[in-house]
């Protein structure tokens, strides 16, 4: 009888040392972090060309924004520019999930300045305008940073 308690015991403390080592190893099969694929970093380098060109054109808008041009300032945020809202989202639903959020939040900040600056130049507002075009620029490189490129792309699979 003693023996038949000894077994059960020694058997209950044998099931809580392997539930134990069981439950605090850890797994060899780990998930690798998404990357992109080459194909990917491709298309999204066709998409961020034309963006890259709207950004070398930004100083346009700071010359009529100097020249207190007003007219042709909200002609420019609506003409030029007028695409730059579709083109970036479309490039942020394009990026990593983590980093979707940061492209995001550059982006809606950027149509934000921009906004700014119409408002200015409805109101004929120079420093207004001048200080939301500066952000704006901000903003505009913050989104371009997170634009993975074919030779420093983190994680291309």
């Amino acid at each position: 009888m003693l023996m038949r308690r000894y077994r059960s015991i020694l058997a209950l403390m044998l099931a809580l040392v392997t539930t134990c080592l069981v439950s605090c190893g850890s797994s060899a099969a780990t998930t690798p972090p998404p990357a992109y694929t080459t194909q990917q970093v491709e298309q999204i380098q066709r998409t961020v060309s034309s963006l890259w060109e709207v950004r070398e054109k930004m100083p346009v808008l700071k010359t009529r924004i100097n020249n207190r041009d007003w007219v042709n300032v909200a002609t420019y945020i609506h003409g030029p520019l007028g695409s730059l809202r579709q083109t970036m989202s479309y490039l942020t639903r394009q990026l990593l999930p983590q980093e979707q959020k940061a492209a995001s939040e550059a982006a809606n900040d950027l149509f934000e300045h921009l906004q700014k600056i119409d408002t200015a130049s409805q109101s004929r507002n120079y420093e207004l305008a001048i200080k939301n075009y500066q952000e704006a620029l901000i903003d505009f490189d913050r989104f371009l940073k997170l634009i993975p490129d074919a030779s420093n792309a983190a994680g291309v699979a």
